[in-house]
């Protein structure tokens, strides 16, 4: 089957084209649950509170790189389908460079925050082990996570898939290693993480080097708008992800005042759980964006509309399987990081058979969010985002807690995600005929 983004799918083509990006992120997504998995088991659900503790630090190198990612591979996708290899190639490079920069301020300033992020006295010793190593290597994270999507762009989704399924066995052999025989714990779990993202991070600036085809590196030309334009297109992106830091951030503060640490341990369970199932809408809805980024830039209309039509149906077909996926693995996911008997346990079922309800309505919104991406309407997916990981998520733990205790904090994602639901379907409607014509 073909694998460039000028193709034009079926929706079976369409999926299969986007499977190897999905393998990828749920490997990717399993980075921090196998760390999550091996400390839980061999070091504490102390120790497990403390790497969500750490979590927002985290998921700002993931927004940096996000950025770059996304809002890039809208431009160079649309340029190669107006046939400007050459400029493609350049932005290409300009912006690998400039996210490498970014990558190294970020390890040079992470480090001295670890200790401002609210960790408790019993925590911070663990939290401090972790932060430090983890945080020492965001420059790698960076680069990793932004060729993610980049790969894609470049048509080698399936190397992409081999390359971060290589670098997440890496972490699950050394996690093993390090955690278990050399009982290293916390720093353990932190070395194997890194030591992943060193190889997902260096073997892309190495394998473009050579002429691969459509994109490669080549001579940089400065070009400021560009990197406007990147950071403008990814920004919606790059806020759904600092959204996930600020809002895990209240999630915390909320369950240590609600329930203790052991609260935070069955919250970190539960996110986990999250991470694992919209790595699939993420890596279908990543795919997707610079197929339709290409064929908006050839103008070709007609397959933008059955483009549009494939992708909603292959959601809707991904809900269900989701949601029923949720509700059946529940149990044998769950026990995986605390032993059937505990209250981390008990608190962790609870809450997750009333959060998986945000699965209903999570895939259509990540998707919304990715296709005014693909359209280069940066306003748009950033509007999506920021209501659907901040505002309606933020709103929605201060006040159910407040009302209903516990359970509000539960709920405060399904609430955040039909909220939104109802303002991306407007939004789509609006914008499907004038000016991008993906609706009849």
């Amino acid at each position: 089957m073909k694998r460039e983004i000028s193709h034009e799918f079926t929706p079976i083509q369409l999926f299969c084209f986007s499977f190897p990006a999905i393998v990828m992120l749920l490997v990717s997504s399993l980075y921090t649950a196998v760390d999550g998995i091996f400390i839980a088991r061999y070091v504490g659900s102390d120790a497990l509170s403390a790497i969500n503790i750490m979590l927002p630090l985290d998921t700002l190198a993931y927004a940096v790189s996000i950025m770059f990612g996304t809002g890039a591979s809208a431009i160079v996708g649309r340029k190669l389908g107006q046939g400007k290899n050459q400029e493609a190639k350049e932005n290409f490079t300009l912006v690998t460079i400039a996210a490498l920069v970014t990558g190294l301020l970020l390890t040079v300033f992470f480090q001295p925050l670890v200790m401002r992020l609210g960790a408790t006295e019993r925590l911070m010793g663990y939290c401090m082990q972790y932060g430090y190593i983890l945080f020492g290597g965001s420059v790698f994270t960076v680069i990793q996570v932004m060729y993610q999507a980049l790969f894609i762009t470049a048509g080698k989704s399936r190397l992409a898939m081999l390359l971060t399924t290589a670098s997440g066995v890496m972490n699950l052999v050394l996690d093993y290693l390090l955690i278990v025989p050399l009982q290293m714990g916390m720093a353990g779990a932190a070395w194997g993480t890194v030591a992943g993202r060193i190889l997902g991070g260096v073997f892309p600036l190495i394998y473009f080097m050579k002429d691969r085809g459509m994109l490669s590196f080549c001579r940089p030309r400065w070009d400021s708008a560009v990197l406007l334009k990147t950071i403008g297109n990814g920004s919606s992106e790059m806020v759904s992800n600092l959204a996930v830091g600020v809002t895990t951030l209240l999630f915390n503060l909320a369950m240590i005042e609600i329930a203790g640490e052991d609260g935070v341990a069955a919250m970190t369970i539960v996110l986990y759980t999250q991470f694992v199932y919209t790595a699939v809408y993420l890596g279908f809805s990543t795919s997707a964006a610079p197929i339709i980024s290409f064929h908006y830039g050839k103008e070709n209309r007609r397959y933008l509309q059955r483009l549009f039509r494939s992708c909603i149906g292959i959601i809707a077909v991904a809900t269900v399987c989701m949601l029923v996926a949720s509700i059946v693995f529940a149990k044998p996911l769950i026990s995986l990081f605390t032993p059937t008997e505990t209250a981390v346990y008990a608190m962790a079922y609870s809450g997750y058979m009333l959060f998986i309800w945000n699965f209903l309505f999570a895939g259509f919104n990540i998707f919304s969010s990715a296709l005014f991406t693909a359209f280069s309407n940066g306003a748009v997916s950033a509007l999506i985002s920021f209501l659907r990981t901040l505002v309606f998520v933020v709103g929605a733990i201060l006040l159910l807690p407040s009302l209903i205790g516990l359970n509000g904090i539960w709920l405060s994602i399904p609430t955040a995600e039909f909220l939104t639901f109802l303002v991306a379907v407007v939004l789509v409607k609006k914008y499907g005929d004038t000016p991008y014509h993906y609706l009849k």
